[in-house]
């Protein structure tokens, strides 16, 4: 596993405004301030799906990449599910990821993204992602 984790700058994650707020062995917190952005459009208010699915899958991403084995140089996802169970307008979203299962091959991580304004669950997510290795 790697002792210092670096997480990558740029992309989806930074145009989000995505954070790490902490983190541990087999589990890690991120953040995400609400903004327009993050809304979807039309007349009902609230986050878009993609913004709590962006989160989570990236909170699971960073995760992994945190307890690859050794001599892993990288990993996909290569599934993912979640349940949408509340929206939120205003405040940021939290999520906290943790791994069930730390595979030579594979790893599963889980998330749930909540509110910081209602506290509310806002989604569920679980992904399995594939480690890979370099070629022989």
């Amino acid at each position: 596993m790697m002792s210092t984790p670096t997480f990558p700058q740029g992309g989806l994650p930074e145009a989000l405004g995505m954070r790490v707020t902490d983190e541990g062995e087999g589990w890690i917190e991120m953040a995400m301030p609400l903004g327009p952005i993050h809304m979807r459009p039309g007349e009902y208010r609230g986050i878009h799906a993609g913004t709590a699915v962006s989160l989570a899958d990236t909170a699971c991403g960073f995760g992994c990449r945190s307890s690859l084995p050794e001599t892993a140089t990288a990993f996909i996802t290569i599934e993912l599910k979640s349940n949408l169970l509340s929206s939120a307008e205003r405040g940021e979203l939290l999520c906290r990821a943790e791994a069930i299962h730390l595979g030579r091959t594979t790893q599963v991580w889980q998330a749930t993204v909540t509110s910081s304004e209602s506290g509310k669950k806002v989604a569920v997510f679980q992904c399995t992602q594939l480690v890979i290795y370099p070629k022989p």
